[in-house]
């Protein structure tokens, strides 16, 4: 491990934030980040699984709210986006060949949490493409005590008209050589650029909104435009896989909004049903991300959280 950078400017990260790069078996350099160390009477460390697009910096405010309930957090840059490696001439275009190399960024994570001296148990908290990573992962027996989800891809949502067609188009698209290609009605542009706030996608919160824009054009290397055709042929079939596996298990908790329109719905209601101790909340007129909402919002998700996280860990 070597240090990284860390864009401390933009992170409001807890005080001994740091990152690191780490070389995967595979050759793809990817970008390890400890958010948050372990406070005085640390309860465990909590692996952070965020979403597509995404970078370690856009943590720093759940890392503190998780460091003020007990908990150090370590997360990393998906290969294909942040620092890490991206795999596509065109680095603006969100790609993997295939879903399953991001179980070998996810060894990485908990070998730095081990190598750091980061206390155990762990937990996991996984937020959109996270939470099928995270699904994965836990099938894969990732050594965590409890996890709680934040709308999790366990299905992207489609129009109705689009649905039957999605599937074929995108995996004729990479059989034929143009997976490369962006996804249809996606563009280079990073989403909360090219979005105004009214009626955006991800939160309600203006101020929050503000602040996600403020840290890509400040650090604009960090942003990711739309997934090409390859990866959203992947995304299909993962979550086609991973909705035919019986829920694993781990303790569990998912929280989505009630005005969720980036993942599927159903496929969360249908998974969570068949969750042996499992509990699904919906926060009416919420949006996709839960951690970037209101704080009342936030503050009632991080303290179910916590409840789930100190009852297992306690257990463990």
């Amino acid at each position: 491990m070597t240090q990284a950078p860390f864009h401390h400017g933009i992170a409001a990260a807890p005080e001994g934030a740091e990152a690191v790069w780490v070389v995967a078996p595979d050759g793809v350099r990817l970008r390890l980040a400890m958010l948050a160390p372990p406070p005085n009477d640390c309860r465990g460390t909590v692996l952070l699984f965020t979403g597509r697009t995404e970078f370690v910096e856009k943590y720093g405010p759940a890392a503190a709210e998780l460091q003020a309930r007990g908990y150090a957090s370590v997360t990393l840059d998906w290969r294909g986006q942040g620092l890490s490696d991206r795999q596509l001439d065109d680095p603006a275009t969100g790609h993997v060949s295939r879903f399953s190399e991001y179980q070998l960024d996810v060894a990485e994570l908990v070998r730095f949490a081990r190598a750091k001296g980061l206390p155990e148990p762990f937990f996991l908290l996984a937020h959109s493409m996270g939470g099928a990573i995270g699904l994965r992962a836990l099938h894969e027996r990732l050594p965590v005590a409890a996890v709680a989800f934040s709308a999790p891809m366990w299905g992207i949502k489609l129009h109705p008209a689009t649905r039957p067609f999605a599937g074929l188009i995108t995996a004729s698209a990479h059989a034929t050589g143009f997976g490369s290609r962006y996804a249809p009605s996606t563009k280079p542009v990073t989403y909360v650029l090219d979005a105004p706030f009214e009626n955006n996608t991800l939160t309600t919160d203006p101020e929050m909104f503000a602040w996600m824009r403020r840290q890509v054009e400040m650090q604009p290397e960090l942003a990711l435009g739309g997934p090409s055709m390859t990866w959203l042929n992947e995304a299909f079939r993962e979550g086609r896989r991973l909705r035919r596996l019986p829920p694993p298990a781990t303790p569990c908790i998912t929280w989505m909004g009630g005005n969720e329109r980036i993942v599927e719905i159903s496929a969360i209601r249908r998974l969570m049903a068949d969750w042996s101790g499992g509990a699904l909340t919906e926060v009416p007129g919420a949006e996709h991300e839960l951690m970037m909402e209101p704080q009342p919002i936030r503050a009632a998700f991080f303290d179910a959280c916590a409840a789930l996280f100190d009852t297992r860990g306690a257990a463990a």
